[in-house]
This record gives structure tokens, sequence and C-alpha cells, in this order.
């Protein structure tokens, strides 16, 4: 009797073993319902596709660590379920880090005239042009570039310690100068410098 890749421990067998046939199998069998399935999670189509897509490209890069004794249906089913979780959580993050700016950037245009917000922006750009230079290029390394502590640190040849402490003292700076009830236009800080 000729084993196929219907029975679930040959096709978990063969995709340990990198035959791409049993890949295509699992393709042609689960991906249509995998894709029907994300898509009443997500209710959104290329969201839904690409969840899919997700899922089968970590279960060929992982095919060594499967195990004989699961359901290669069960898995890509829940496989599918956490990649649902893992997509709603980052983009649930993503929501609420854009409201947080479009509310602050709301409160800003409410409080303060073009005028008053202009002047501070020159204030920030010109107490940052005064840092001493070493603490002046780290912040703008890390403001500015968008760069880590511990890449400025390699990047400057310096310790973190050492990153840190000019980023707190730059914005100590910053604070004297523009005042707490001023201090959302750091929010702001990478669009301005």
């Amino acid at each position: 009797m000729t084993k196929t890749f219907s029975d679930n421990i040959y096709l978990i067998n063969s995709l340990k073993t990198g035959n791409e046939d049993a890949y295509k199998y699992l393709l042609k069998i689960y991906h249509h319902k995998l894709s029907v399935y994300a898509y009443h999670l997500i209710a959104d189509k290329d969201l839904a596709e690409d969840i899919v897509q997700n899922v089968f490209i970590k279960i060929w890069k992982n095919k060594d660590n499967l195990k004989t004794t699961l359901s290669i249906k069960n898995l890509l089913y829940k496989s599918v379920y956490n990649e649902f979780i893992d997509q709603y959580r980052k983009n649930k993050k993503t929501i609420y880090l854009e409201k947080k700016y479009i509310d602050t950037l709301s409160s800003i245009v409410e409080e303060e005239s073009e005028q008053s917000l202009e002047q501070l922006i020159a204030i920030v750009r010109s107490e940052i042009d005064k840092l001493p230079p070493k603490c002046k290029e780290t912040f703008l390394l890390s403001k500015k570039d968008g760069l880590t502590n511990t890449e400025i640190a390699d990047y400057l040849n310096i310790s973190i310690k050492s990153v840190e402490k000019h980023i707190t003292r730059a914005f100590s700076t910053l604070r004297l100068k523009v005042g707490e009830t001023n201090s959302h236009i750091f929010l702001f800080l990478h669009k301005l410098i």
C-alpha cells in the first residue's frame, strides 16, 4: 500500500525532509480554507492573505520542528489564529499611537497660533545648536536619525551610559528653555530638527 500526503504522519515526515510536493499539497488543500477562515477573523481580504502567507512561510521555515504526533490541520488553523492575534496587537498599538499623535497635534493647533508654534520651533532648534558638540551630535543621532542608544554608542565609540547622559542633558536643557507647558513639542522633534 502506497502512502499519500493525506496521511498526516507521512505528510509531516515528507515536509521535514524538504519534500516540495508535500508543501504544494499543503497549499493546495488548505490555502483557500485558511484564507476564508482568516477573512472571517479580520474582515480584510488583503490582511487575511498576508496572515495565511505568513503561516505557510513559517511552516516551511520551521519544518524541522514539526512533530508527527500533531494534526497538521489543527496546527494550520491554530497558526492562522495566532497570526491574527499578533496582527491585531500590532495594529492596536499603531492605532493608539496614531490617535495620541493626532490628539496632541490637535491640542497644539487649538492652543497656539501658528506664529507662537513657529517661535517655539525656532527656540528648540536654537537650543539644540547651543548644546555641547558631543551632546548635540548624540541627541541628533537619536531624535533626527532615529538611531537606538546602542547604535549611537557603537557609531560614536562611547558607552551606552554616555549616550543616555547626553540625551538626558539635552532634554533637560530644552525643557528649561521651552517650559513644561510646551513640552508636548518633544513628541514632534523628529519632524522639527
